[in-house]
């Protein structure tokens, strides 16, 4: 248990050392041996801490992020929040701790998008997103558990490039950004979760013409089963 602790705080050291590499660098297995080296570590250690190389480090900086975020966000009355308030705080406090390795975010995204990593990329996301669901308090289980996150992967994806181009003070812009975009999902959810419910009142009306029972078909087809509106639910 000891040991493995430990090599979890090696990593972190080796990551926080190649983080400003990577600046002039890129992900690169150069800018990791640096890295490790500016922390104090040699060759056999960096081995030991990212026997996967680059990708591996890749991940470890995604779930140092979480890490960070989630212990930020203990720091905060949660429980006196609404579900919507803790998803934004959420969303600002993980750009936040990005904050000072934004150069190598920006880098990171470019890394993720070659075609051999867009599956590792897909899977940081999903991490990230949990995440954040997790301390807003959702114990959905069901296909709700996954909509949700669907939802707010597509609103953190589009944040994170607004945030990367933001040039406002503290990032003003960046925080507006993701309220509008959280207040659209809520509308939009509320909607559709309107247009369902109709829908299941059509559905066991009379239907003389074929048409009317399409139309009430595609109706009918469209309850609380989408994204938006799973997770407007709950904001």
């Amino acid at each position: 248990m000891d040991a493995a602790l430990d090599m979890d705080a090696v990593r972190d050291d080796i990551l926080l050392s190649t983080l400003p590499n990577i600046v002039f660098d890129g992900w690169s297995l150069q800018a990791l041996r640096d890295g490790a080296q500016m922390a104090g570590y040699d060759t056999a250690t960096m081995h030991r801490a990212f026997p996967g190389g680059v990708p591996e480090l890749a991940e470890h900086f995604g779930a140092w992020t979480d890490r960070r975020m989630l212990a930020e966000l203990d720091k905060h009355l949660l429980d006196e929040m609404r579900v919507g308030e803790k998803i934004a705080l959420a969303i600002r406090t993980h750009f936040e701790v990005l904050e000072p390795h934004m150069e190598a975010k920006r880098r990171l995204l470019a890394y993720l998008a070659m075609p051999q990593n867009i599956g590792m990329g897909l899977t940081m996301l999903y991490r990230t997103v949990d995440a954040m669901w997790f301390a807003a308090g959702d114990t959905a289980t069901d296909f709700n558990h996954y909509t949700k996150r669907a939802t707010l992967a597509a609103v953190l994806s589009s944040a994170t490039f607004y945030w990367l181009d933001d040039r406002s003070e503290g990032h003003a812009e960046t925080w507006a950004f993701v309220d509008r975009r959280l207040r659209d999902v809520m509308s939009m959810g509320k909607a559709m979760s309107a247009m369902g419910r109709a829908g299941r009142l059509l559905s066991h009306l009379p239907s003389p013409a074929r048409f009317a029972r399409q139309v009430r078909q595609r109706a009918g087809a469209a309850p609380v089963d989408t994204a938006s509106a799973h997770m407007a639910e709950n904001i």
